[in-house]
């Protein structure tokens, strides 16, 4: 299981045409395997979330995690906020699903909605799509100019660069499903009525120009995946794979903060025989 970080992390000529969506990176077992080690992995990540929490609350600790879910429609990410995320306390978590633009948020630069976003102190914060879609929706539907989206990448490095520095540990997950698997997530959509929601008719047509996705997500990993904020490339054919996947994404970047429980500032003997006497 801990070696599942490593195994998913991006490196430098990775081609995303030769990821295998079905694959299960680090774990051998199969579905019913993965129950239990999720549960008990979730136990640990909400442990160490709340460690997050209550060094922010008690220490005044500044540091704090975002995870970014990067993927195409019917990936799984739902499925992991629901599942991973949803396994912590509510209360340490800022959760943002980034859609289209609004008017508003076209009237600032790209990264305004991205900052307004960012985790406090102390949380856990998810970014379910994120600025990326800056350098792949945008680029796919050639919504700006070339020249625009361009220098993009250098301005999301910098601007992750200023965000680490800050005290805020990025957990980058770039998720792959294939086609077929896509066709049977959107089929299942359209067959039960309490999923008619989840559907679009625009997914159909964003199928259409996975070619040129393929292009701007290998443009995005080769251009930002660095040292401090890398990409992790997570296969999501098996869901249950990829929800175990992200919960030990968490828990390395958590437990590479050495936290520990804040100590008292206060007498406790003293405190006990008051509250003996109240």
């Amino acid at each position: 299981m801990s070696q599942i970080p490593a195994l998913l992390r991006f490196r430098q000529g990775d081609s995303v045409a030769d990821i295998d969506t079905d694959a299960t990176p680090g774990f051998s077992g199969s579905k019913s395997d993965a129950a239990p080690v999720q549960a008990s992995r979730n136990e640990r990540l909400a442990e160490l979330q709340e460690l997050l929490y209550a060094n922010w609350k008690a220490a005044d600790d500044q540091r704090s995690v975002l995870l970014v879910l990067q993927g195409m429609d019917a990936a799984g990410k739902g499925g992991i906020v629901k599942h991973v995320v949803g396994a912590v306390n509510p209360m340490g978590v800022r959760y943002t699903a980034f859609g289209k633009p609004t008017e508003e948020e076209l009237g600032h630069h790209y990264l305004w909605r991205i900052r307004n976003a960012l985790p406090p102190a102390g949380h856990i914060g998810v970014f379910d799509r994120s600025h990326y879609e800056d350098v792949l929706i945008v680029r796919v539907h050639n919504l700006v100019p070339p020249e625009v989206w361009e220098k993009r990448y250098d301005e999301i490095n910098a601007f992750e660069r200023e965000l680490v520095d800050s005290g805020t540990t990025l957990v980058k997950v770039a998720m792959f499903i294939s086609l077929d698997e896509q066709k049977e997530q959107l089929l299942e959509r359209l067959e039960d009525p309490t999923k008619y929601w989840k559907y679009h008719p625009g997914d159909i047509d964003e199928r259409l120009k996975w070619p040129a996705y393929q292009q701007a997500y290998q443009a995005m990993l080769d251009r930002t995946s660095t040292e401090y904020a890398p990409w992790h490339v997570l296969p999501c054919d098996r869901r249950w794979y990829s929800r175990l996947a992200v919960t030990e994404l968490l828990i390395e970047a958590l437990e590479k903060l050495d936290l520990s429980w804040p100590p008292a500032d206060f007498d406790i003997k003293a405190e006990k025989r008051r509250l003996s006497d109240s």
